[in-house]
């Protein structure tokens, strides 16, 4: 590009800002769906569609935003996208029940989701070799801070304000974006002919098949799967849906994704990793706030406080790694990175009913360090092997394997705790039984102490046993929690294995030529 390097620098600056405010919306009322809930009148059900009908829109139109991009160019995708996200962000703070709130929330994240693949392919359009170190460096830190901080962030806000504010945050960055965009990104051209050749039966396609499968995976834990038929319903369409969808894209002419990039070695072990990577962020994200909400009772607040390890671990890796992808082998890096990450979540195996933010510290600490040694030579081995001219159907291809691994790990383990849960609740009923000596004494001591609080022995027998199921039952939930952490590092033994198989990652060569 001949743009003055300042002027790169700025334009890239601005659409990172649109990212990460993208990005950091999808988990920021993680830790504050409670309040949210209180405040509009709405069930546990109801709550877990303000962060699912978010993710489905999104995840539907990142896919499509390379092919939005040429029609529009980046310039004014970006400035749409932007401006949509901001006035949608309002919409949801002034939200006056949880239909209008998961309404607003759906066109949040469709709205927004442009601005995330689009700044992938920025990075790699505007700046040559050594350069694009940088630039993927910065996107991938934002690609992992984002969820990480998302929870901190919002249980602040909501304890210093009201939940309203997650939303209004968004307001005056969001409008700066949408006013400065227009002005200092200008490295493109729309075609607005496209249109009339756009891929419209692979958009259809494509949304039925990840529709109906974000559907079947955010209900399937709770309404038991294939017993209900709605869900039943929705596999068959999206089974069908991807069937026909893959044979199309693989024979149209200008498919609305680009699934033959795939068939490069990088960018396909890339994809992959990006899968994987996106199981570890979300399903972590996911489950320790969880844990410490379930388990502990903490607050958002307490949970915020407990998760800010992870982030301070992410900007020191960014600074180490930044200083290291200089003069070291980035595949290097890259396994260095997975090996970090997955230790960071075994570490949590050994987990016990009282941890807190210090027995967190260093599992958190190896995630969040692994996680900035992971995602930036990711996003350079799968974007960095593609000629420009793939490069925007492909990196919404990309984007898409992240954000999709998260929505089927969190799935994955939502029906773990489910259906483990169970199992330990079982196996720790068969020893914990009648006439067993330690079991009599503590039901005894339970009783003593709950007649004495409440006056009746009949009574407080009654009370002990609450108790002890009170007691079996947590226990029970804290070894379903170390199953699922023990699943989520298994799957980085698979990443580690993969990205052996790479090719070298040549950082400073030129682009592939553009041929198919």
């Amino acid at each position: 590009m001949d743009l003055p390097t300042r002027t790169k620098v700025f334009a890239f600056a601005l659409m990172c800002l649109g990212f990460f405010m993208a990005t950091l919306d999808i988990q920021i009322v993680a830790s504050s769906l409670k309040e949210i809930g209180g405040g509009l009148s709405a069930s546990q059900d109801e709550l877990s569609w303000v962060q699912t009908s978010y993710l489905i829109a999104e995840i539907l139109v990142i896919p499509m935003s390379g092919w939005l991009s040429r029609v529009f160019s980046t310039r004014w995708l970006f400035t749409a996208s932007a401006l949509g996200f901001t006035i949608t962000s309002m919409l949801c703070g002034m939200a006056w029940d949880i239909n209008s709130m998961i309404v607003f929330r759906a066109l949040q994240g469709a709205l927004g989701a442009a601005m995330i693949p689009t700044v992938f392919t920025t990075a790699f359009v505007l700046f040559p070799g050594h350069q694009r170190v940088i630039a993927s460096t910065t996107i991938g830190a934002l690609a992992t801070l984002a969820p990480t901080i998302g929870p901190v962030i919002g249980g602040w806000i909501t304890a210093q304000w009201s939940w309203h504010w997650l939303f209004y945050l968004n307001l005056a960055p969001g409008l700066a974006v949408a006013l400065l965009v227009p002005r200092f990104v200008h490295f493109d051209k729309a075609d607005l002919p496209l249109l009339k050749k756009g891929d419209y039966t692979g958009i259809i396609l494509m949304s039925l098949f990840l529709g109906c499968l974000e559907y079947v995976l955010e209900e399937g834990p709770r309404k038991n799967w294939f017993g209900d038929s709605a869900i039943l319903a929705c596999t068959w369409v999206s089974a069908i849906a991807c069937f026909l969808f893959l044979v199309h894209a693989l024979t149209a002419k200008e498919p609305i994704v680009d699934l033959r990039a795939l068939t490069m070695r990088n960018f396909g072990i890339g994809s992959a990793l990006s899968f994987i990577t996106g199981i570890g962020i979300f399903c972590t994200v996911f489950l320790t706030p969880l844990f410490l909400g379930r388990v502990r009772g903490f607050d958002s607040t307490q949970i915020g406080a407990a998760l800010l390890s992870v982030g301070v671990a992410q900007l020191v890796g960014l600074a180490v790694y930044s200083s290291l992808a200089r003069f070291v082998d980035l595949r290097w890096l890259l396994l260095f990175g997975l090996a970090c990450f997955g230790l960071g979540c075994w570490l949590y195996v050994p987990l016990t009913h009282d941890w807190g933010w210090q027995q967190l510290v260093l599992p958190q600490v190896l995630r969040g360090f692994g996680q900035q040694f992971s995602i930036a030579p990711i996003v350079t081995m799968a974007l960095g092997s593609l000629p420009p001219s793939r490069l925007r159907s492909a990196s919404g291809l990309f984007n898409l394997m992240r954000n999709l691994g998260g929505a089927i790990g969190i799935a994955l383990v939502s029906t773990m705790l489910n259906d483990r849960l169970n199992l330990h609740y079982l196996r720790l009923n068969e020893h914990v039984t009648a006439g067993r000596p330690l079991v009599e004494a503590w039901l005894n001591g339970q009783a003593t102490h709950f007649s004495r609080v409440g006056g009746d022995l009949l009574d407080g027998a009654q009370a002990s046993l609450g108790a002890l199921h009170a007691l079996a039952m947590r226990e029970a939930l804290v070894l379903t929690f170390s199953d699922t952490f023990a699943a989520v590092a298994v799957c980085f033994v698979v990443a580690f294995a993969l990205a052996l198989f790479s090719k070298p990652l040549n950082v400073g060569a030129k682009p592939p030529p553009d041929a198919h």
